[in-house]
């Protein structure tokens, strides 16, 4: 060991060694063009190329310096500098100043700080010489990389953790489970820093890795699911390709075992016992078995079935997909008298079998599963089981229909009863012997009110009415001849009087309530009080009909519209059996074509022309117009009551209002009275020449043209009251003759004043009398509605009275 270390540490000597070998080359870097010496220079002035160059070291660092003092990298030189300290050196770019700092004098450069090339690989940075007394470049600026050198300080890590892998137990070996792979920080082109290798720490029973690679292998045959499903496998990754001296990282992959169907079922017991009484319904569940399967998932899903041929018959299995358990049922009802125990035997079988592991041997098991059957007490039981007889609707009451029987199956084999269940033999029309069960008529059959009765039989322990069972029976009527054939309707028939001899009139059927076995056959002659008849003839045709035919030529209204044919018709029994109908026979009168015009009976013609729902349609229509025409005159009626009311309110509450000033007492033109006088009819009311007060006549006054809002009613022997005594007198009796206008109490104002009307003006204006020279008295005579009014202005001229006495 010691000597691998000493080993070791030749190796790293040399490596530093060569480090420092590269840095002692030297890069020149020739710049042609002006020289950058001091103004003066011989060269600058005669104009010369001078020869300028960088002088400097290829720079490389060690990444995860750890020492105390400043990282030497190396030095830039200018072939220009003689020693003597005239030129400063300078650098600019990354780092510069912080991370890297330089001697100005001598173009040293040192690290200062810890460097990681895994975070940075170089720097690029620029180096400057100036002429220190000036500050002007000597030198080009020029630009160069200090290199970060990588050592190896990253283990490997596994990025994609964490690993769940899986594979199917009883895999071959080599099986391959995934692959894991690890990553490297270290410069992959720099030694073997970044070469990873793999390898197992735990686990490597039963797992491999590739070392190149990283992929998971099987390395043995036998993984078994059921003894471990679950495996931890650390995986290593170590770096330097392994070697001595090399970093490493793990991880941990779980692998899991997955199923197949390598186990077959297996029952727990070999025999199983259930019981169940015997009077179990058909499917009722008599108990479950399960067997066993250690695998999981659908390697589990099982099949049963009965194996037996016994158990076939008797019972059933089924699979409950939830517990994968067999149930089994009844499949036959069960009799303890006839057998106490039943054996089945029942196998269970895998639903998806593998193919490869058939060899390992048959998946399937079976178990016996014995049934024993509990003895309780059962009802009686029908024997035989016939549910349908017989009986002739003629039969007698009390005749024997039939005889149900019916047995007690238990071993005590009690007697039985019977009866018959009333709520589907309501009517009692059958009886029973409680002790025989003899079925007897009650009452008298009749085939056509009823041909079948639905009945149910109760049989009953004698001991245990609780013990009960039914049976339903049905019982037919047979048919007897016992009614009479009858015409199919009440035919009736017309004939024109110009029948020809030989012309079919009516075609005939009948029908009968009987249905014998053999079918009907009826046969038609004319009744014997029809013998005589010449006029028509009857011919059975053989198929149940008959055909009526004129026997004469022409047939007279006059002489007889309607003849009466009697029909005897009789059936083939046993026994015969007849009736006599009537054939109804019109004479009408006929067209040319044989078309009915018209028959001595209206009704007749009418029923033949028109349908029954002609006649309703017809009724319809005619309502239909009676209740329009009520509606118009209704609707007339109403629109002339509406017009009156209308033309009385325009006559009694029409205002006219004139908002207009108008341009004073000589303007004559400013209210237009026509309108009044149009609206209500008036007669000009003529006042005499004669005169007034004191002050209506002065000159230069024109009393015609005076404006007078109001006039003032002034009880005078010269005014004629005739015309609005007429006109209040008419629009009373108007109003008392209308009955439909509701009475309403009105105020009328009449502003028609005639024409030289000597009453003088209400205008306080043009008033020259004052109030006290107006008299009032007349207000009492209005009526009491204006016996207030009177007494105000009465006290009033009193007041003013007795102010001037």
């Amino acid at each position: 060991m010691a000597k691998g270390l000493q080993g070791f540490s030749w190796t790293m000597l040399l490596l530093f060694c060569a480090i420092q070998e590269l840095g002692s080359w030297a890069m020149h870097t020739e710049v042609e063009g002006p020289g950058l010496g001091e103004p003066g220079d011989p060269a600058l002035l005669a104009g010369g190329r001078v020869k300028r160059g960088w002088v400097w070291n290829q720079f490389f660092v060690v990444e995860e310096y750890t020492g105390t003092e400043p990282l030497y990298v190396g030095k830039i030189h200018s072939d220009s500098d003689e020693g003597d300290g005239s030129i400063k050196y300078t650098i600019s770019g990354e780092g510069a100043g912080t991370i890297f700092l330089i001697d100005e004098i001598t173009g040293d450069i040192h690290a200062t700080e810890r460097l990681d090339r895994e975070q940075k690989t170089f720097y690029t940075l620029r180096a400057q010489a100036r002429d220190r007394q000036t500050d002007q470049l000597l030198e080009p600026e020029s630009e160069f990389i200090i290199k970060v050198q990588d050592i190896n300080d990253s283990e490997p890590r596994f990025l994609e953790g964490p690993y769940i892998g899986s594979v199917a137990e009883l895999s071959p070996v080599g099986t391959s489970v995934m692959q894991v792979m690890a990553s490297d920080a270290d410069d992959p082109t720099y030694g073997s820093s970044a070469r990873v290798v793999y390898s197992v720490l735990e686990g490597e029973q039963h797992f491999t890795v590739d070392s190149k690679t990283g992929v998971i292998r099987t390395a043995v045959a036998d993984l078994d699911r059921e003894t471990q499903d679950r495996y931890e496998v650390v995986i290593r990754a170590t770096d330097m390709a392994g070697q001595l001296g090399g970093l490493s990282g793990s991880t941990t992959v779980t692998i899991v075992v997955t199923d197949v169907n390598d186990n077959p079922p297996r029952f727990p017991q070999k025999m199983y016992q259930f019981s169940i009484v015997e009077t179990a319904p058909v499917g009722t569940a008599i108990g479950r078995v399960k067997a066993e399967d250690s695998d999981v998932g659908e390697n589990t899903d099982m099949t049963y079935q009965v194996k037996d041929e016994e158990g076939v018959e008797m019972f059933k299995v089924t699979t409950d997909s939830n517990t994968q358990e067999a149930v089994i049922t009844v499949q036959k009802p069960l009799d303890y008298e006839s057998k106490k125990v039943h054996t089945v035997v029942v196998e269970a079988l895998n639903k998806f079998v593998d193919p490869r592991f058939v060899d390992l041997g048959t998946f399937r098991d079976q178990t016996i599963v014995r049934v024993s059957v509990l003895d309780v007490d059962e009802p009686p039981e029908f024997r035989p089981p016939s549910n349908l007889m017989e009986v002739q609707e003629d039969a007698h009451v009390g005749s024997i229909v039939g005889v149900v029987t019916a047995l007690d199956p238990d071993t005590a084999n009690h007697p039985v009863r019977y009866a018959i269940d009333r709520s589907t033999d309501a009517e009692r029309i059958f009886d029973i012997d409680a002790k025989t069960g003899a079925i007897v008529t009650g009452k008298v059959l009749d085939r056509e009110t009823a041909g079948w009765h639905n009945i149910t039989v109760l049989a009953m322990e004698a001991d245990n009415h609780s013990q009960v069972s039914r049976a339903s029976l049905r019982i037919r009527i047979l048919d007897v001849n016992d009614n009479p054939p009858e015409l199919a309707t009440p035919y009736e028939a017309a004939v024109c009087e110009d029948a020809k001899p030989g012309q079919l009139i009516q075609t005939i059927s009948v029908v009968d309530r009987d249905e014998p076995q053999s079918g009907h056959r009826f046969y038609f002659t004319l009744a014997p009080e029809a013998t005589n008849n010449h006029h028509f003839s009857l011919l059975d045709i053989q198929d149940n009909t008959a055909a009526v035919h004129t026997q004469r030529v022409g047939f007279n209204r006059q002489e007889q519209d309607v003849f009466l044919l009697p029909i005897l018709v009789v059936d083939s029994g046993p026994p015969a059996l007849s009736s006599t109908g009537t054939l109804t026979i019109r004479v009408c009168g006929c067209d040319s074509n044989g078309a009915i015009q018209s028959c001595n009976s209206t009704a007749y013609v009418v029923s033949a022309t028109l349908s029954p729902g002609a006649l309703i349609a017809l009724l319809v229509c005619v309502l239909i117009l009676v209740v329009l025409v009520l509606l118009i005159l209704t609707l007339k009626r109403h629109h002339k009551s509406h017009l009156t009311s209308e033309d009385d309110e325009d006559m009694r509450d029409n205002v006219i209002k004139y908002n207009d000033e108008g341009g004073g007492e000589q303007d004559t033109e400013a209210y237009d009275m026509s309108a009044l006088r149009s609206l209500y009819d008036f007669s000009e009311i003529k006042a005499g020449d004669g005169g007034g007060g004191p002050g209506e006549g002065g000159p230069g006054r024109n009393p015609a043209s005076e404006l007078h809002a109001l006039p003032q009613w002034v009880q005078s022997p010269d005014l004629d009251f005739s015309v609005f005594r007429d006109y209040i007198c008419r629009k009373v009796e108007q109003a008392d003759e209308d009955l439909s206008v509701p009475p309403y109490d009105s105020f009328q104002t009449y502003a028609f004043e005639g024409s030289d009307s000597p009453v003088p003006s209400l205008s306080s204006i043009n008033t020259w009398s004052s109030g006290s020279e107006q008299d009032f008295s007349y207000l009492g005579g209005w009526g009491p509605r204006f016996r207030q009014l009177a007494a105000l202005y009465a006290g009033r001229r009193g007041e003013e009275d007795s102010e001037e006495s």
